[in-house]
């Protein structure tokens, strides 16, 4: 069944309290096992909701108690065409409250906006996903392939025990999925005389958290020592926090570019790309991230005693690693540390597809019936998703979770920053567009 949404839906009249009532279910992920609340609380809210308008669902603990996960598939009329994943996680990270001007796990509904932690990334786009799933089930509609719409645990910290844990145990759950979309795209940017234009994740860099080891002689602190391990650490770290990785295009940071020029006339010349793009206003900080590879150092840990020099010293980095440069930074990063510093790593892969095809079409068209003369542009994300675990079924990944955000707004603050909210008509907007584009996709 084709078509669009008439009026005001059942889904957009109850988007907002969704958010808000996911917002309010603590699921913050600390990546520490003895600190981490879970996602089972917040899955079984899920489930329920989708118990209630007649689903089957499918709750999935993954690889420890509580790591909750809900899988339900929608049937579509034309089932010989690949199914459509959508998925979302359930997890947030921390918040400290006395840094907030509302509790962050207030879900309170004031000035225009939702606030709460999580209102961004990503209990938006999984009130917006279970809105419209429920108004499906609710007036019988049939989409034109099966939709597969997934709420997950653990993305906030690699997908180890939610996305990747499913995909290498259950990937039955995903049977004849051929594209999936989720965060962090659709999302609009205004230029040049009010024009919108609405990002669509294609890409993502790939991670490599990695753990720095020096080992050196442990001593008394009184003394001479030539083998300090933290004196070595500190240098390693220092030289490459202050590394700059070479400027790489790749096809979507291309095509972004392009299509910025193409809006507003802004030249990106490659002896100042980085210049051009610190032009973009808060979006610099998105972008600019996709010129090059990144390596930041983020933590320090040596010794247990001011007067004891220790034998071991850490360091943890977070770098992210542009499609097709994952060798390259290797040789990079050794010649940068040299043979003494020992390297560990957990890595996650790069994901990248074309701004092409029927789904982008359908995206395109879902966007322009709510804002006429909207533009599509594809971009790269610093950051990663579970795009990354779903890939390896053979799953097109595309970032699409549609908001129309006022121009003032600065969109990538506020993921995993302080008083992270998003605008009410930002859901209601969203959950029209998804809802006709899963209808017709």
């Amino acid at each position: 069944m084709t078509g669009s949404p008439q009026g005001r839906s059942s889904a957009e009249a109850e988007v907002v309290t969704l958010t808000s009532e996911l917002i309010r279910i603590d699921t913050t992920n600390t990546g520490d096992p003895d600190t981490l609340v879970g996602e089972r609380k917040a899955a079984e809210y899920v489930a329920e909701k989708l118990a209630e308008v007649g689903y089957e669902t499918t709750y999935v603990e993954s690889g420890a108690k509580g790591r909750g996960n809900v899988i339900a598939r929608l049937p579509g009329s034309e089932p010989s065409r690949g199914a459509l994943l959508v998925h979302g996680h359930l997890d947030v990270v921390p918040a400290d409250p006395s840094e907030w001007s509302v509790h962050p796990l207030s879900g309170v509904v004031q000035d225009g906006y939702v606030w709460g932690r999580g209102a961004v990334d990503m209990k938006d786009m999984v009130a917006m996903s279970l809105a419209v799933a429920r108004r499906f089930k609710r007036d019988n509609v049939v989409p034109r392939r099966d939709i597969v719409f997934a709420f997950l645990a653990d993305e906030e910290a690699g997908s180890l025990q939610g996305a990747q844990w499913l995909v290498d145990n259950r990937p039955e759950l995903f049977e004849g999925a051929t594209e999936a979309i989720s965060e962090v795209g659709g999302f609009s940017i205004t230029v040049a005389d009010g024009t919108r234009a609405y990002l669509i994740q294609t890409a993502e860099k790939g991670i490599r958290w990695l753990t720095l080891r020096v080992r050196g002689t442990a001593g008394h602190g009184s003394m001479v020592h030539r083998d300090n391990a933290v004196t070595k650490l500190a240098a390693a770290v220092a030289r490459l926090g202050e590394h700059r990785f070479p400027i790489v295009l790749t096809d979507s940071v291309r095509e972004f570019m392009a299509g910025v020029t193409e809006l507003t006339g802004v030249e990106f010349p490659e002896d100042d790309l980085e210049g051009a793009v610190g032009k973009l206003g808060g979006l610099a900080r998105m972008i600019g991230a996709t010129l090059r590879d990144t390596a930041n150092p983020t933590m320090l840990t040596a010794g247990y005693k001011a007067n004891v020099i220790p034998s071991v010293a850490e360091a943890a980095v977070d770098c992210r690693v542009l499609p097709g440069r994952e060798e390259s930074f290797e040789r990079e990063l050794a010649e940068i540390l040299g043979p003494d510093i020992e390297r560990e790593w957990v890595s996650l892969p790069t994901v990248e597809t074309s701004f092409s095809g029927a789904l982008v079409d359908h995206m395109a068209n879902s966007i322009t019936a709510e804002d006429p003369g909207a533009k599509l542009l594809p971009y790269m994300l610093s950051g990663g998703t579970d795009a990354k675990s779903f890939q390896k079924l053979g799953m097109r990944c595309f970032g699409f979770a549609p908001l129309r955000l006022p121009s003032d707004l600065d969109f990538s603050a506020l993921f995993h920053g302080v008083d992270e909210r998003v605008p009410v008509d930002a859901l209601e907007f969203g959950t029209r567009v998804l809802d006709r584009f899963l209808r017709n996709c």
